[in-house]
């Protein structure tokens, strides 16, 4: 049976893992992201290559903007030096296996489409809530990747006109109200602190205390989701999908606002639409990664 090795490459870690061609996870690792990435990207597939020799492709997810045709990253500033590698060309090279790279969201939304909550529809975009606000359009199977490898950039969708400067240099991108960084800074300004430790709480807290009658996070929870609203409102008049699937670090905490949220979308559906959950956690990246040659 087929064998893919499926790569999530993060800021922090990089998952990787053997999948067949049933969508299986045969082998599963996670790594550090260590700096500069290329070389130790190569090394840890070709020791992934020696022990499984029956590897037939490699599919790729990693932040940034991606030439999906190229394979060469076109837009990443975190990780220092690796806006501009040819990651296909040198990997085929080093390995003489197929090749293939996407961005991580839409790699995670590929892997919803084909295996997860989005599999029975034709038009999809999967939402990821963690740092940023990531999404991943697929249409009729197939990734969305636009011109420049940048389709699917909802986190910069601008959301409030000269509102919170966003890390691409414009101002009041929706990754800086609906976001886990945002989050996190919007509870720095209204110095929540928690009680037992003294440190800012954490957005699950925040949740958490809001189902609970906190009136502050309460109304932080309302602004977030009534922003998250608007956001799938826009991208329904753009792109007319049948689906939507929300992942990503701050879902996990769904179950505390996820009623709510369903409320606040209601009233401003322009037509029929489902709104899921993930089926994938932090397996999703990785497996739509694999996707990419399945």
């Amino acid at each position: 049976m087929k064998q893919i090795l499926g790569v999530d490459i993060g800021g922090t870690k990089i998952r990787f893992g053997v999948v067949n061609e049933n969508g299986k996870v045969v082998k599963d690792l996670t790594v550090p992201t260590k700096l500069p990435l290329y070389p130790y990207l190569e090394e840890q597939i070709l020791e992934l290559k020696r022990v499984y020799p029956n590897l037939t492709g490699i599919g790729i997810g990693t932040r940034g903007m991606v030439d999906a045709e190229t394979g060469v990253i076109t837009f990443e500033k975190e990780l220092e030096g690796w806006q501009g590698t040819s990651v296909k060309a040198q990997l085929q090279a080093a390995t003489g296996l197929q090749v293939e790279i996407n961005n991580d969201a839409n790699c995670a939304a590929l892997a919803e489409a084909r295996l997860g909550e989005a599999k029975n529809f034709r038009r999809v975009i999967c939402l990821t809530v963690g740092t940023g606000l990531g999404g991943g359009i697929i249409f009729d199977g197939q990734i969305v990747n636009g011109t420049h490898g940048g389709a699917g950039e909802v986190g910069h969708l601008i959301l409030y006109p000269h509102g919170q400067l966003c890390s691409c240099g414009r101002k009041g991108c929706s990754e800086q109200y609906v976001s886990g960084s945002a989050l996190r800074r919007i509870i720095k300004e209204n110095n929540l602190l928690d009680s037992e430790t003294g440190e800012w709480i954490l957005p699950h807290q925040l949740f958490k205390m809001a189902a609970n009658g906190h009136i502050v996070a309460k109304a932080i929870q309302e602004q977030f989701l009534s922003d998250f609203a608007i956001i799938i409102s826009n991208l329904q008049a753009i792109l007319d999908m049948d689906c939507v699937v929300i992942g990503g670090g701050v879902s996990e905490s769904a179950e505390d606002w996820w009623e709510l949220f369903l409320e606040k979308i209601e009233p401003l559906k322009l037509k029929p639409l489902e709104v899921k959950r993930a089926s994938f956690g932090n397996e999703a990246g990785m497996l739509g990664a694999a996707m990419l040659l399945i």
